[in-house]
């Protein structure tokens, strides 16, 4: 983008990141943005760095992250703690891999069920799967 530094309008920043104007608020608040000072009678501005900061955001919701982990890893932007920047990412990437060992676990089961209740289907039982949701602790 060509514009002088500072020169977007909240429309034009959300706009140039992709985003809405309301998102742009929304990481206000939860300051993953600063918010720039607002000139007497006149309105905030943003810059290309606000761009870069909202993509950076958005990069990192992305891959999972959440907005407290973005916040730490805002901290290391500079790009010179890669090694805490790598164990966050580590540390990230086993939840994952954790929560993708749920959902198989989670789909071989609802596979069995539908299974069950195809085969039962057109007999005179109770369906298997509210059978099974009925047994199971909470």
């Amino acid at each position: 983008m060509s514009s002088p530094a500072n020169a977007l309008t909240i429309g034009a920043l959300a706009k140039a990141a992709g985003v809405n104007v309301e998102t742009i608020r929304f990481y206000q608040r939860k300051g993953l943005l600063p918010e720039p000072a607002r000139p007497y009678g006149s309105i905030r501005r943003y810059g290309e760095a606000d761009v870069a900061r909202v993509r950076f955001v958005k990069s990192a919701q992305r891959l999972g992250f959440s907005l407290g982990e973005i916040a730490g890893l805002l901290t290391l932007e500079d790009g010179l703690h890669c090694e805490e920047a790598q164990a966050q990412a580590a540390h990230k990437l086993a939840d994952v891999r954790a929560r993708l060992a749920d959902l198989r676990r989670i789909e071989a089961a609802l596979e069995d069920l539908v299974r069950r209740c195809g085969a039962a289907h057109g007999q005179h039982v109770r369906c298997p799967l509210i059978l099974a949701l009925k047994a199971s602790p909470a």
